[in-house]
């Protein structure tokens, strides 16, 4: 089976299925593990954002959605040179990947015939699940059952550690400038780790939010995860928090490899949050995060 991931978490995915020699294409995102970009073909591209601002960051995904733009670009003659079987990708968010509509658009236009499938999770449960189904889609499927039988042991150790614990208010912010706070799975990521959401909407979009709505939203943490950032970039933009959110303990994170991609990782990042969120319970902290203030 010759595979094509359009989005980093499905490429994750695929690696953790041991199905490395069947993916034949990823995105320029596809990072984890670092060898997918050096072993796989590119087949969708996208502007490097690395030296822009957070806000000029957000400039720009709003004026190319605003004049139609896609924010990716397919490369359609890799595309029908792999002629792929399947193709993973998403319909859940115009900023992380391209759309299922405009990948079956180009697959009619090249006359390939590949099976295209969206992969849109918007719980932790639902990420859950969805390994399952792209594992019994991809002939694995009972390398899935036990891959998410092993993530969900995982959680539940977490859970029987910090059920005693109160729960601390958490605020989660995808994004700083303008401030977004964290939706669909994250919530659930802060649950897991014995915490309680605040400014949150379990299950839909991050919203856009002013700084006076976080405080008013009185959290007891905040954790600093922009989409598409590690933790050093995160905790570079935590600043703007720590001065925003005068006496409230502040928090970066690796957004990407731990909050907002939804794959197997997202366990890695519910161990972490909860060392931080409880750390007399737990013996060290987690890598992947760290306090700012």
């Amino acid at each position: 089976m010759r595979i094509v991931s359009m989005l980093p978490s499905a490429t994750e995915i695929v690696y953790a299925l041991g199905l490395d020699d069947d993916l034949v294409g990823v995105t320029f995102e596809c990072n984890e593990p670092p060898r997918a970009r050096l072993e796989k073909r590119i087949v969708v591209g996208g502007r490097d954002t690395s030296a822009m601002t957070p806000g000029d960051i957000d400039r720009y995904v709003r004026d190319q959605l605003a004049a139609g733009e896609d924010l990716y670009t397919l490369d359609a003659g890799a595309l029908a040179e792999i002629a792929p079987d399947v193709i993973l990708t998403q319909d859940l968010c115009r900023v992380c990947a391209l759309p299922t509509d405009d990948v079956e658009d180009a697959l009619d236009y090249l006359g390939c015939h590949a099976d295209v499938m969206s992969v849109d999770p918007h719980t932790l449960d639902d990420v859950l699940d969805s390994i399952k189904i792209v594992g019994k889609r991809l002939g694995v499927e009972r390398r899935a059952d036990e891959l998410v039988a092993g993530l969900r042991v995982r959680l539940d150790v977490v859970a029987s550690r910090v059920a005693p614990q109160p729960r601390p208010r958490v605020a989660v912010l995808e994004w700083i400038d303008p401030p977004f706070t964290g939706g669909h799975w994250v919530p659930d990521l802060i649950i897991a780790a014995g915490g309680q959401p605040v400014a949150a909407h379990a299950g839909e979009h991050s919203r856009e939010r002013s700084w006076d709505d976080i405080v008013d939203a009185g959290p007891d943490l905040v954790l600093v995860s922009p989409c598409g950032f590690d933790l050093d970039g995160s905790a570079a933009q935590a600043v703007v928090a720590v001065e925003r959110l005068p006496g409230v303990p502040v928090w970066a994170i690796d957004a990407d490899g731990l909050v907002v991609r939804p794959g197997p990782r997202l366990v890695d990042g519910v161990e972490a949050i909860a060392t931080a969120l409880h750390p007399g319970v737990f013996a060290r902290q987690a890598p992947g995060i760290r306090r700012i203030a």
